[in-house]
């Protein structure tokens, strides 16, 4: 939804419903998650209600993922070394 939304510069939840395999209200409920994250905003526009990405709060969350991850990959690579040197030393008994 996102890609869709960055793709066309902006999109209401019935355009995007179209280009997706799930229902309008889904859509809906969806970009209500979205906007309250701060991720996209809404302004509306007549009866429509428009969505549009907001790269700067996106940058700031996709950082954020980032060095989560490398702090989840540094966890796992101690358990790794940790699992191996108990296979080590259960080998050398």
């Amino acid at each position: 939804m996102l890609d869709l939304l960055a793709a066309a510069g902006a999109g209401t939840a019935t355009t995007l419903a179209e280009r997706l395999p799930v229902s309008r209200q889904a859509v809906v409920k969806h970009l209500a998650v979205l906007d309250a994250a701060g991720l996209v905003s809404g302004n509306r526009v007549g009866r429509e209600m428009r969505y549009t990405v907001r790269p700067a709060a996106l940058d700031a969350t996709a950082q954020w993922m980032t060095a989560l991850a490398a702090d989840w990959d540094r966890r796992l690579a101690i358990i790794k070394q940790v699992a191996e040197k108990a296979e080590r030393d259960s080998r050398q008994q």
